[in-house]
């Protein structure tokens, strides 16, 4: 009896390197918290696409659009953490709502584990045709003197679109109807109608949108000129300094998923941001690629913590908050 159970804990014990290794054995789900078309909804499709390869498995993106992503980061806590579901989110969805949203069923920073950062890029801002501004500075003065007509898109509270926002609005002093979206796919389709008129929007939302001469650009929120748009002037350059926002991404896995399936999918996504032809499509749509270094799980958790600390006192002085 002894050398029975002997050999079948043997057998476990062996079958365990076997187990992590045939991981991943069947298709991978990636929630996206937005619609389909918006900034994260391409990041993960692009991204995606080239881990499947690396893992020899489809992974299927999951739309879970609602609340700014906070739905989405809800259902990702909830699912079994055994890597076959992963999500991805970025500085809204993953440190900006967990001062926002007071009645969260999870916590952002203790019930999702960090996978990889993904690339980062800066808002720029659009506004439709129909606005007669020429630059920013007269952009301004236009917001100013007609606000009580003119309206913009958000992918909701909390979201990257309304960080943008509330940094715009405190640097120029404007203040206009802000509108909700469940995304910025469908809110930049009604920016070009001219259902609403502005946005403060992710460059790779915006940027194919500005080249086809459906949408105006006003400026950057960088610190420098983004080399996908060398013409568009930087915030500072276009006369108003402190609206520098970038918006950065990155997978996330429920907590309690193992650390050996946490570095096949950083391994992945290491492998996705060093394709050139990745590379080249992140890249001319305004996105900053980190280096390995930065994807690791350990740099990630570390930089999302000092994110938190950084926008908890912005977004408490500006009084935003859900209950």
């Amino acid at each position: 009896m002894l050398r029975r159970t002997a050999l079948i804990l043997l057998g476990v014990a062996a079958a365990g390197p076997a187990f992590a290794q045939a991981y991943p054995s069947k298709p991978i789900t990636m929630i996206v918290p937005f619609a389909a078309g918006g900034p994260t909804d391409v990041m993960a499709r692009i991204v995606g696409e080239r881990m499947s390869k690396e893992l020899s498995q489809q992974i299927i993106i999951d739309n879970v659009a609602g609340a700014a992503g906070t739905i989405a980061m809800g259902k990702l806590a909830r699912s079994t953490p055994d890597g076959y579901t992963i999500g991805i989110g970025h500085l809204g969805t993953n440190v900006v709502n967990g001062s926002i949203y007071k009645n969260l069923n999870y916590d952002l920073q203790n019930d999702l584990a960090p996978i990889a950062r993904l690339p980062s890029n800066p808002l720029l801002v659009v506004t439709s045709n129909q606005i007669p501004a020429k630059d920013l500075k007269e952009l301004v003065a236009y917001l100013k003197a007609n606000a009580d007509k003119i309206s913009g898109g958000t992918a909701g509270m909390g979201s990257g679109s309304h960080i943008g926002v509330l940094a715009f609005f405190a640097a120029t002093g404007t203040n206009y109807q802000l509108v909700p979206y469940r995304g910025t796919g469908p809110a930049v389709q009604d920016l070009i109608a001219n259902q609403i008129q502005i946005m403060i929007d992710q460059s790779s939302n915006s940027l194919p949108h500005i080249r086809a001469g459906k949408l105006k650009v006003y400026a950057v929120t960088a610190k420098e000129r983004n080399a996908a748009a060398p013409d568009v002037p930087t915030t500072a350059e276009a006369g108003f300094p402190g609206i520098e926002v970038a918006i950065w991404h990155g997978l996330w896995a429920p907590k309690g998923t193992p650390p050996e399936i946490i570095a096949k999918l950083n391994a992945a996504a290491i492998v996705a941001l060093r394709d050139p032809e990745i590379r080249r499509k992140l890249e001319d749509l305004g996105q900053d690629i980190p280096t390995p270094e930065q994807m690791a799980p350990a740099a990630f958790t570390a930089y999302q913590k000092a994110e938190v600390a950084k926008w908890t006192p912005i977004i408490e002085k500006a009084g935003v908050k859900i209950e």
